[in-house]
């Protein structure tokens, strides 16, 4: 059967969009400096580099910057596929360890800082380098679209800045040798400055401070590997990984983690209160808590891993407001890169959209992580004791920390409580930390973090809890305590489950 476009003419006429405002546009897609890094990054990774080096290059009046890497490098047809726009499809099939996503990282990202760019690229440590060069001003006066194909000789040029450069940093990695690298001739973002001496302070604070940070955080699992080593140098300086989720404290609280399926992708979700504490250390210089120019109120929220990577991080999406009273709440959640297209992720890595499919299983869980968060932030005016097994005598009350929150508990080595207990009998003893035992959990009960125990769970100071329990239960009654005071009131108080009080005390009781 014809179609209709076999018999009819189409009339047409080309619409070839102009090289030069085109890669203006799309250059625009909300990078920072740190940002375009990142995605740079990304490649290396996926590149299988083990070491990456950020130089810049600000002697000249044209500021310059340097990215290079050992990963697998390019042929010279492979780097003429990875300098169009793009370079591969969004839905082409990817390795889970892919960090790319729309064939267009490299270039946008370098055209969000730069006008001109150079990408020499060297398979397998051959030593050969082919480059090729996107160059703004030359598409403005060709008006086509051209990459410029280096010659050997600004190769050589390039190779031996770099090399001098990166002998002339300190910390650089022993036997570096790198198979691809970018170069950025201008940043036009610090060069506008009314003077050059104003951006380049700029562009040493934006390196120093911002990008170390943000690198160091996004790229952290990668810096803390000890099966595939892996590090970044940014000139004098070899980032070292910070996590937003310290695995080895002890009072980092972790909520129990929910899963759920979707598109055929496991999507994590791990809720952590930081503990009370973190709130006074976190003003320190240094803290586990923050980094070096990050609060605490600055990384509250949703950490999004796509492939190990750090795509969102402060902040809640859009799903709850940022407060102070949640700056100790933190969600992890663990994406594969198998439905970027269905949470929207934009060019820069930097934003996704929960999909609706997604979002009250988000809003349900954040709800209960911000309910513990805010209960440990109203609690801090409370003594913690520390995580060792050190008490303190200088408190009435002190602090516990359990995986439902800190409890507060009366302080039996406070010295009035510590007398009291050695001037009376064994029989007292038993019934005042009964009634202690009650007072915990009365005190626990109003601050909503207590939780009723199995009853072998209880602590007692006594070598048989359950004998201590039964000889307390009998002297209750022979002192004409009632029956069901006992069993409706006196034993439910301490915190013990019903169900699984020992039939020889509830014999006693019936």
């Amino acid at each position: 059967m014809k179609t209709r476009s076999d018999h009819l003419q189409i009339n047409y006429e080309d619409s070839i969009p102009n090289p030069e405002y085109l890669v203006k546009s799309i250059s625009e897609q909300g990078y920072t400096l740190e940002s375009a890094l990142a995605d740079l990054i990304d490649n290396s990774i996926s590149a299988k580099a083990s070491n990456i080096e950020i130089l810049t290059d600000l002697e000249g009046p044209r500021f310059k910057l340097f990215i290079a890497d050992d990963g697998d490098g390019m042929t010279e047809l492979e780097l003429i596929q990875n300098m169009k726009f793009p370079s591969s499809l969004m839905e082409s099939s990817r390795d889970r360890v892919d960090l790319g996503r729309f064939g267009l990282g490299m270039k946008t990202a370098s055209f969000s800082q730069t006008r001109k760019f150079t990408v020499l690229s060297s398979k397998n440590g051959s030593g050969a380098y082919n480059a090729r060069t996107w160059d703004v001003d030359y598409l403005k006066d060709v008006g086509e679209w051209r990459v410029i194909v280096n010659t050997n000789e600004e190769i050589t040029d390039i190779l031996n800045r770099f090399n001098l450069l990166s002998e002339q940093y300190l910390n650089g990695v022993k036997e570096f040798e790198p198979n691809t690298i970018i170069l950025w001739d201008g940043l036009f973002k610090f060069e506008t400055y009314l003077s050059h001496e104003n951006g380049l302070k700029a562009i040493k604070k934006e390196i120093a401070e911002v990008t170390s940070d943000y690198l160091s955080l996004v790229f952290h699992r990668f810096l803390e590997s000890k099966k595939n080593p892996f590090s970044i140098r940014i000139n004098n300086t070899v980032l070292q990984p910070f996590s937003p989720f310290p695995s080895d404290v002890a009072d980092l609280r972790p909520l129990v983690p929910k899963q759920a399926l979707f598109n055929g992708e496991a999507v994590k979700l791990e809720g952590y209160v930081l503990p009370v504490r973190s709130i006074d250390e976190s003003k320190q210089t240094t803290s586990i808590w923050t980094t070096k120019f990050n609060s605490l109120l600055d990384l509250e929220g949703i950490y999004i891993y796509r492939a190990d990577r750090i795509i969102l991080f402060g902040g809640w999406n859009g799903l709850i407001r940022k407060s102070a009273n949640l700056q100790l709440a933190r969600l992890k959640v663990d994406l594969g890169n198998k439905i970027d297209h269905l949470i929207h992720l934009n060019v820069s890595k930097s934003q996704i959209k929960i999909p609706y499919e997604l979002r009250n299983a988000f809003y349900r869980y954040i709800s209960e992580l911000k309910e513990e968060a805010q209960k440990e932030y109203f609690n801090r005016g409370i003594k913690r004791i520390t995580g060792s097994n050190t008490k303190s005598n200088t408190t009435l009350f002190q602090r516990k920390a359990t995986n439902k929150g800190a409890l507060v508990e009366i302080n039996e080595e406070f010295p009035l409580v510590e007398n009291l207990l050695a001037s009376i009998s064994t029989k007292d003893q038993s019934n005042l930390r009964m009634l202690i035992r009650m007072i915990n959990t009365q005190i626990n009960k109003i601050r909503q973090v207590h939780e009723d125990v199995d009853f072998e769970k209880i602590e007692i100071n006594s070598s048989s809890e359950e004998q201590n329990l039964l000889d307390t239960v009998n002297h209750l009654i022979s002192s004409g305590v009632p029956k069901d005071v006992i069993k409706d009131s006196i034993i439910p108080n301490m915190g013990i489950k019903a169900t699984t009080i020992p039939k020889s005390i509830l014999n006693l009781i019936q």
